[in-house]
């Protein structure tokens, strides 16, 4: 049996309007990660490969792309699919249709199971806490009719800036688990941080969330999730 069979190693990242892209192979290659979710990431600038890593799926539309990429050697891509979330007024009148949510389902060969894994963005501060609850909600539920019950876990920028306490009550009334970073994830000057990225989970054990440190190309901080299946 291969040591750590059940350990997966997942990097969430917001590149920023794709300006950290340039650090993508260094950073997975540095802890050795088995999966990789990217946020504000250009689709028409993504690699096919990083690394040992392949690109599984992106979102469609939009400047701003959500993708993940998995280890080829690891992992069997067996379905992917891209979802529209509820969007703020704002967003209503002057964006264009964009997803906030893909579903990318693997075969993990080591663990011999399937995983599901949510790569997630919520709307940013155009919008209030209640479109980002919703939006939380309706991926959750998204993700649960794709799961069919195996290991499921939604990683991203959550932009949800304050009442957290009340939102782990409402995402465990619904079965899932949240787990927050150990430091903040997002700055807004050098000296203000706040955790915005961070992971729900059903039927698996999120054993930690750590920011990784902070580049200068981007305003949030990867985040390193260990998941157990």
């Amino acid at each position: 049996m291969m040591k750590n069979q059940n350990k997966i190693k997942i990097i969430s990242y917001n590149l920023r309007y794709h300006r950290a892209g340039v650090e993508l192979e260094k950073l997975t290659k540095a802890y050795n990660a088995d999966i990789l979710c990217l946020q504000e990431c250009r689709g028409d600038r993504l690699p096919d490969e990083i690394g040992n890593l392949i690109l599984g799926d992106k979102t469609p539309n939009w400047r701003l792309n959500i993708a993940v990429y998995y280890r080829k050697d690891r992992f069997t891509l067996t379905d992917s699919t891209s979802h529209v979330l509820k969007k703020a007024f704002l967003e209503w009148l002057f964006m264009p249709e964009m997803e906030r949510l893909l579903v990318t389902k693997i075969y993990d060969r080591w663990s011999q199971k399937e995983v599901c894994v949510g790569g997630f963005h919520a709307t940013s501060h155009v919008a209030t806490n209640y479109v980002r609850k919703r939006q939380i909600s309706t991926a959750h539920q998204v993700l649960l009719e794709h799961s069919d019950g195996c290991p499921t876990v939604m990683v991203g920028d959550y932009n949800y800036l304050l009442f957290k306490r009340g939102l782990k009550i409402r995402i465990e009334k619904s079965g899932y688990q949240l787990t927050l970073s150990d430091r903040p994830t997002y700055y807004f000057n050098k000296y203000l941080g706040v955790r915005f990225d961070m992971a729900t989970s059903m039927n698996a054990c999120v054993e930690g969330v750590k920011a990784l440190p902070k580049s200068k190309l981007s305003d949030h901080t990867p985040i390193l999730v260990q998941l157990s299946v």
